[in-house]
Order: C-alpha cells, then sequence, then structure tokens
C-alpha cells in the first residue's frame, strides 16, 4: 500500500484538510499522512471547513516531521512554499510533488471573508488531491 505525507509548515490548515480528504477518497488504498516542519496545533475554521462537506478531521493529530515518516512516505506532497523550501532530503526513490496553496489561516477581513478563504483553499485542495489520486493510485474520482 503506498504512503502519502502531506507537508506544510505546522500543519494545522492545509495539511489536515489534504490528510482528510485523501483519507475519504482513498479509504484502505493509500496510507494517509500529515505532519508539518512543526507542529502548530489545529484551526477550528480548517475543521469547520471540512465539517461543511462532511468530513471530520477533528480526531487527526499535529504532529512535527519525523524521519519515520519521511522514510515511510512513497509520495511527499508539500501545501506551502515554507515546508517545500524547508522539506529534508528525500530517501531514494521517494517523490515529491508541491502545492503553492495560500494559508488560510493568515486570511483578513470579516469573518465572512475569512470563511470565504478557508472554503476556497479547502474547495482547490480537494480538486487536488482527487486528481493526485486519480493520476497516481487509479482511486476514483
Amino acid at each position: 500500500m503506498p504512503t502519502i505525507l502531506f507537508l506544510c509548515t505546522g500543519n494545522a490548515c492545509r495539511s489536515q484538510m489534504a490528510e482528510g480528504f485523501a483519507r475519504s477518497i482513498a479509504g484502505d488504498r493509500a496510507d494517509i499522512l500529515s505532519a508539518g516542519i512543526e507542529a502548530h496545533g489545529k484551526d477550528p475554521r480548517a475543521l469547520a471547513a471540512m465539517a461543511e462537506l462532511d468530513i471530520d478531521i477533528s480526531g487527526q493529530e499535529s504532529t512535527r516531521l519525523s524521519d519515520d515518516m519521511l522514510s515511510r512516505a512513497d509520495l511527499v506532497v508539500t501545501v506551502c512554499g515554507h515546508a517545500d523550501e524547508r522539506c529534508p532530503v528525500l530517501p531514494p526513490g521517494t517523490r515529491r510533488v508541491h502545492w503553492p496553496l495560500p494559508d488560510p489561516a493568515k486570511a483578513t477581513g470579516s469573518e465572512d471573508e475569512i470563511t470565504a478563504q478557508f472554503r476556497a483553499v479547502r474547495d482547490d485542495i480537494r480538486q487536488r488531491v482527487e486528481s493526485l489520486l486519480a493520476e497516481e493510485f487509479g482511486a476514483e474520482r
């Protein structure tokens, strides 16, 4: 079974959402992990945005990247520029894909405007995860 690792700066929003979508779509066809260069905890707005689509990510942990995670990963997907720049050297045979996603946690404006940013990033991640799984592992869209 292939292992996919979604890597972000703090494992609070984008990588958490990607993990949730990938788990939901791939089921038992892939081992799905997420981590951060640091662990910042989970963002309540990310949990709420995913809950709107009936995907509960509240049980996922905000974790810091470990050597074990890297050694297990067949594919590492960096979901922000900081993680892409700070991604350690990967083991031979491990592939890497970069998704330059904006950080919705840095959104400003009214609560409605911030929520809209979370939804936009969430929807972008969903499309990217669906495409990735369809291309890489033959998962149905």
